[in-house]
């Protein structure tokens, strides 16, 4: 195993890709004193994702406040079980939801303001080592003393440094974005797919999508769930893109056997697999391992990253990929796990509380279990009075589908 080396900080630094973790990365990198060469052949664009930036992350980037006026707050939410039961609800923090084409291109142009050296071209070929860095694109080659990759999960470098992401760690994601407004976000779970459909407003449009595990379910059948599910649920497709694309999704194994640095390189962002495996989720993460990254190349010790992000993000996400399967497949009180979550999220507001939490990033998976123990009397209590108040439909909905929001 190759250990994370010492460095020269006079020396330049690239970073290959301008997402949000490469273009953080980049310019706390530059404003730390470095040479730092970014490079992105789209700029900004329109990631095919959600685009949800949670509460937690919001407060610990306050530079990403700048644009407020480019993300839609939605604070309230629909979750629908797989046998169609609903809960709507106001979340006690709301959730920002972007156009990720505005949200790179500020991180894109905080960079710029740093002294990043951004350049718009594709790196085609990584050579040499530690501290001797040979980078061609195109129109140049560049050299390096160190370099951060952040461009994407199946990213062409990947294997050179590592392994690729194999088929069962990803997951497969199709969507559109649809013209049109809404203010309510809504997920719906599935029957035998280990992932959701998500409804996600933006400013001007929606972002409509279906995520499943590669290799559970194809591309075209997502799709045509997806449709058959917007179509159902009164949304036209008139004048909307449709998109596509792989995210990580890891095993506990792979997080086990993670490697995020070696001899004059580091992997931040979808690029290390820094995706929740249970929600998708990757631009907390992506962000974070940036930063932490910054902080120990800044330090001048660069195996500091690994152990950061052992501490604070991967035990997260290897408890994450613990229960996923549990989370989408299992049973509990003779009903599926997804079934009794929306239950209980309509019935009891001490379970709406702790859902609104998890949706802002502010209730992680290491203490959930030990809150769950400290609610569970009020959750029973407020389960059961709900239950003799207001029974569910047996049609298939609940009496709660109708209600604006449950309080």
């Amino acid at each position: 195993m190759q250990s994370c080396n010492q460095m020269n900080m006079q020396n330049a630094i690239s970073v290959v890709g301008g997402g949000p973790a490469g273009a953080l990365a980049a310019a706390r990198l530059a404003a730390g004193g470095n040479n730092v060469l970014l490079f992105e052949e789209k700029l900004a664009w329109e990631k095919p994702c959600g685009g949800g930036l949670t509460h937690k992350a919001a407060q610990q980037y306050p530079c990403l406040t700048d644009a407020e006026s480019e993300g839609n707050l939605i604070d309230n939410c629909e979750l629908i079980s797989p046998s169609g039961r609903r809960v709507r609800f106001q979340m006690r923090h709301p959730v920002a939801i972007f156009s990720r084409e505005k949200l790179n291109g500020l991180l894109l142009e905080q960079a710029r303001n740093a002294a990043v050296d951004v350049r718009h071209e594709r790196v085609t070929r990584i050579t040499g080592g530690a501290g001797d860095w040979q980078l061609k694109t195109p129109q140049n080659e560049y050299e390096a003393s160190y370099l951060v990759l952040a461009a994407g999960a199946r990213n062409a470098f990947r294997a050179q440094f590592l392994s690729a992401i194999p088929p069962r760690d990803l997951m497969v994601t199709a969507g559109y974005f649809i013209p049109g407004r809404t203010s309510l976000m809504q997920i719906q779970f599935l029957k035998g797919i280990a992932g959701y459909i998500w409804v996600f407003p933006r400013t001007d449009h929606v972002s409509a999508g279906i995520a499943g595990k590669m290799g559970e379910i194809s591309t075209p059948e997502l799709r045509r769930l997806l449709e058959q599910w917007l179509e159902k649920n009164g949304f036209r497709l008139e004048g909307a893109r449709f998109y596509s694309h792989i995210l990580p999704s890891f095993s506990t194994h792979a997080f086990e056997n993670l490697e995020v640095c070696g001899e004059g390189w580091a992997m931040i962002g979808d690029s290390a697999g820094l995706v929740d495996p249970i929600t998708g989720e990757g631009l907390y993460y992506a962000l974070r391992s940036a930063e932490l990254c910054a902080e120990a190349l800044l330090a001048g010790r660069p195996a500091d990253y690994r152990t950061a992000l052992e501490e604070e993000v991967l035990t997260e996400l290897k408890l994450a990929a613990r229960v996923s399967k549990r989370f989408y497949s299992g049973q509990i009180f003779g009903d599926s796990v997804l079934e009794k979550m929306v239950s209980l999220t309509a019935e009891s507001k001490s379970f709406r509380d702790l859902m609104s939490d998890l949706f802002a990033g502010i209730q992680g998976y290491r203490d959930l279990r030990t809150r769950m123990y400290k609610i569970l009397p009020a959750v029973m209590a407020e389960g059961l009075a709900g239950t003799l108040r207001r029974p569910w439909n047996k049609s298939g909905g609940s009496e709660f589908a109708s209600d604006p929001l449950v309080e």
